[in-house]
């Protein structure tokens, strides 16, 4: 036996004569459908190389002397820009003020229509100490008859009047500066004179602190991402009171199949609602109590080996394939059966 008779024997796709064989009908209809399967899973494979999957890390979290970037777009449908004011405190007591903040106030007709709006060049109160403004209350009411209005406080008192009875409301939005320690920011009407709060609101159960979360996070986003306080109503209809959102923030690095490195933040969050009543001393506002978690997350793009494409397309092709190939034979067995007539046996 010569060397080509040996690896003639080898061939495992061995060839019929032209003559032998038959195409049929049913075996293009076959053909065809095994065609259009073997195409579609094709590009679903193709599409699925391409793409790219996300690979979670943990690891404990190295950053020291940074900024936390927090972006705040939310709207007060019941509260005039005039009055409203941003607190910014963190866990060592003091306010930090960072001279690259920048924060809007847009003014906001009853239909939610932009009139005006407001640059806050200084969002944070040096006064303040503390979460709460108890200790301010009490100094301000030793202070009620002490205080006189001037021109300036009378026609603040007007303006203010008069926005609230034409349901103006106000948009804040913008990005905070602060320090990468747990701490707290709040929307309120703090800023005011307490004896002036008195006058335009006649207490702190009529501020409506009704709000709209339009977009809050703590630094880029990037795909995938999902803030769960973006596009929160909280809407009062009855006693006012005070909201406060506890907000657990994870560090987060986005790696991108570049290369590139997005650093940011995701967090969770629990809800707290506390009404008021006409015996509190304190005044409504909304609270986004904030802490770091000591973990940060990495996620990274990555996209699967030519190999493991290879070995999935050759699968599903070769699967369709053989699968039509049985088809085939099974309708051409029918079809023959069914069309071939029985002979008749000779009647003697």
């Amino acid at each position: 036996m010569g060397v080509k008779q040996v690896i003639k024997n080898l061939d495992a796709f061995p060839r019929a004569e032209d003559h032998l064989l038959q195409k049929t009908q049913s075996g293009a209809v076959v053909s065809i459908v095994g065609l259009f399967i073997m195409a579609t899973l094709f590009l679903h494979e193709l599409t699925y190389y391409v793409s790219t999957y996300t690979v979670h890390e943990m690891a404990v979290d190295l950053k020291r002397g940074e900024t936390l970037p927090i972006h705040i777009n939310m709207s007060f449908p019941s509260l005039p820009c005039q009055v409203l004011s941003v607190d910014a405190i963190d866990m060592s007591g003091k306010h930090e003020v960072d001279l690259d903040t920048n924060i809007w106030k847009l003014r906001l007709s009853r239909e939610g229509v932009i009139i005006g709006t407001e640059y806050l060049s200084d969002l944070v109160e040096k006064g303040h100490t503390s979460h709460n403004h108890e200790n301010e209350t009490d100094h301000h009411h030793a202070k009620v008859h002490l205080d006189k209005f001037d021109d300036e406080a009378e026609n603040m008192i007007k303006t203010v009047k008069q926005a609230l009875a034409n349901g103006e409301g106000c948009r804040v939005y913008g990005v905070l500066d602060v320090q990468r320690v747990a701490g707290n920011f709040h929307i309120s009407v703090h800023g005011l004179n307490i004896f002036v709060a008195q006058m335009i609101f006649e207490g702190a159960t009529h501020v409506n602190v009704s709000h709209v979360i339009h977009d809050l996070s703590f630094g880029p986003k990037y795909p995938g991402i999902h803030n769960p306080l973006d596009d929160t109503n909280r809407i009062l209809h009855g006693a006012s009171g005070t909201f406060k959102y506890y907000i657990k923030i994870v560090p987060t690095e986005y790696k991108y199949i570049s290369k590139e490195v997005l650093p940011t933040n995701q967090f969770s969050v629990t809800e707290y609602f506390s009404p008021m009543n006409e015996y509190d001393r304190t005044w409504p506002a909304v609270y986004f109590l904030y802490d770091l978690s000591p973990i940060t997350v990495t996620i990274k793009e990555e996209r699967r080996s030519f190999i493991h494409f290879i070995t999935r397309l050759c699968a599903v092709l070769g699967g369709t394939f053989a699968l039509t190939g049985m088809l085939d034979r099974w309708m051409f067995r029918i079809l023959e059966a069914v069309t071939t007539p029985t002979p008749r046996r000779s009647m003697r």
